[in-house]
C-alpha cells in the first residue's frame, strides 16, 4: 500500500544522500530548493591510476567517509536530526556496491530518527539541479511548463519532457554510449588523464573545432548514438597518426568536442520544436563544459525559450538535487517503506 502524501512546512529541512558512482554527498535542503549545506567527497585520486572508476574501490571510500559526512553536514547548516523533517537517498541508477552504502546509511538513520525515507531515482536528481539554489540567489530555472531537459552524463545523454513538477516523460536516449562517455573514452585514447571529459575540455583550450570533420552521427528523430564519433577518433589517428604537438592535439580535441555537443543539441533542437516547450534545462556531469553551456544557452535563445544550466557545484554528483527530488517525490506520493532496493538501471518514474 503506498503511503499517503507527505505533508511539509514550507521551511522543512531534509537531508540527502548520494553515493551512486564515485562521490559521496550530504546536503540539507529547505523547502526542497534552497540549499543550507552541501558537501561532496571527491575519489578522483584514488581512480586516476587506474584511469577510471573501480566499482569496489569506490564503495570502500563510501563506507569510510560517509558518516563523517553527514556529520560535518548537520554541523555546517547548524542543526540536528531532530530539526529534519526528511531523508532521502539516491536507489539509482548507479554502481550497485555504492548504491548499497548510500541506502543502508539512509535506512539506518531513519530507523534510529523516526524521519521518513524518499528513494530517489539519480536521473530526476540532474532534472531538479537547475531549480535549486542558494540562499539569497535565485534558481537559473523557472517553475515553467513543459520543460524539456538534457540529462548528459558519463552513462546517459536523455531527452525528458517535464510535463509538470515530478511528471516525466523520457523522449530519447542514446543507443549505445552516452556522450559523456565519448569524451572520457577521447581524452584516455588522447592520453589526457583523468577524469576524462574535463581533461579534453581543457586540452582543446585554444584548438581550431573545425580542424578535423568529425560525423555527427544521426539515430533517428529524438535518440543518440555515440559509438561511431568514438571509431572516428581511432580512424583518424590510425590514418594521421598522433598529435605531434599540443597545437594539433588541442585541434584534435576541440573538433572532436564540438561533434559531441553538436550531436546534442541537434536532438534537443528537435524535441523542443516536437513538444512546443517553454524553457530548456541541462543537467548530468557534462553540464559542467563551457562550450556545452555556452551552446546551450545559445539555442534556447534562437527558439525564444527559457534556458537553464545549473551552477558548476550542481553539474556533478550531487546531495542537493537527491534532497530536492526527494522533497518532491515524497510531497506528491509520500515516503517510501525501507524494503526498497537498489537499481544499477532505473527508468524515471512517469
Amino acid at each position: 500500500m503506498t503511503p499517503p502524501a507527505l505533508l511539509l512546512q514550507p521551511d522543512a529541512l531534509t537531508l540527502g544522500l548520494e553515493t551512486s558512482c564515485d562521490e559521496t554527498s550530504a546536503a540539507i535542503l529547505r523547502g526542497g530548493r534552497e540549499i543550507v549545506a552541501l558537501l561532496t567527497a571527491t575519489q578522483d585520486d584514488l581512480h586516476r591510476v587506474f584511469g577510471g572508476v573501480v566499482p569496489e574501490v569506490a564503495s570502500r571510500r563510501h563506507v569510510e567517509v560517509i558518516t563523517r559526512l553527514v556529520q560535518d553536514c548537520l554541523e555546517a547548516a547548524g542543526v540536528g536530526f531532530p530539526d529534519l523533517r526528511l531523508l532521502a537517498v539516491t536507489q539509482g541508477p548507479g554502481l550497485i556496491g555504492s548504491l548499497l552504502v548510500g541506502v543502508s546509511a539512509a535506512k539506518g538513520y531513519a530507523l534510529v530518527t523516526g524521519l521518513p525515507l524518499a528513494a530517489v531515482n539519480h536521473l530526476e536528481g540532474h532534472l531538479m539541479a537547475a531549480f535549486l539554489h542558494y540562499p539569497g540567489e535565485p534558481p537559473a530555472a523557472q517553475d515553467l511548463y513543459p520543460t524539456l531537459g538534457l540529462i548528459a552524463s558519463g552513462g546517459h545523454s536523455d531527452l525528458v519532457l517535464m510535463k509538470a513538477p515530478g511528471e516525466y516523460q523520457t523522449v530519447g536516449q542514446t543507443k549505445d554510449d552516452a556522450g559523456g562517455e565519448a569524451l572520457d573514452k577521447a581524452a584516455r585514447r588522447l592520453g589526457l588523464g583523468f577524469p576524462g571529459g574535463p581533461a579534453l575540455e581543457k586540452a582543446a583550450q585554444g584548438g581550431n573545432p573545425a580542424a578535423v570533420a568529425f560525423p555527427r552521427p544521426e539515430a533517428g528523430h529524438f535518440d543518440y548514438s555515440f559509438s561511431g564519433l568514438k571509431t572516428s577518433l581511432v580512424r583518424h589517428l590510425e590514418k594521421h597518426g598522433e598529435p605531434a604537438d599540443d597545437q594539433a592535439r588541442a585541434d584534435v580535441a576541440a573538433s572532436y568536442q564540438q561533434a559531441v555537443v553538436d550531436t546534442l543539441l541537434r536532438g534537443l533542437r528537435r524535441a523542443a520544436k516536437n513538444y512546443h516547450v517553454k524553457q530548456l534545462v541541462l543537467g548530468g556531469g557534462v553540464s559542467a563544459n563551457q562550450v556545452l553551456r555556452r551552446a546551450f544557452l545559445s539555442l534556447a535563445e534562437d527558439l525564444g525559450l527559457a534556458g537553464a544550466v545549473p551552477p558548476l557545484s550542481l553539474c556533478t554528483d550531487n546531495a542537493a538535487m537527491i534532497a530536492a527530488a526527494g522533497h518532491l517525490q515524497a510531497t506528491r506520493r509520500g515516503p517510501d517503506p525501507l524494503d526498497f532496493d537498489v537499481y544499477s538501471v532505473m527508468p524515471l518514474p512517469e
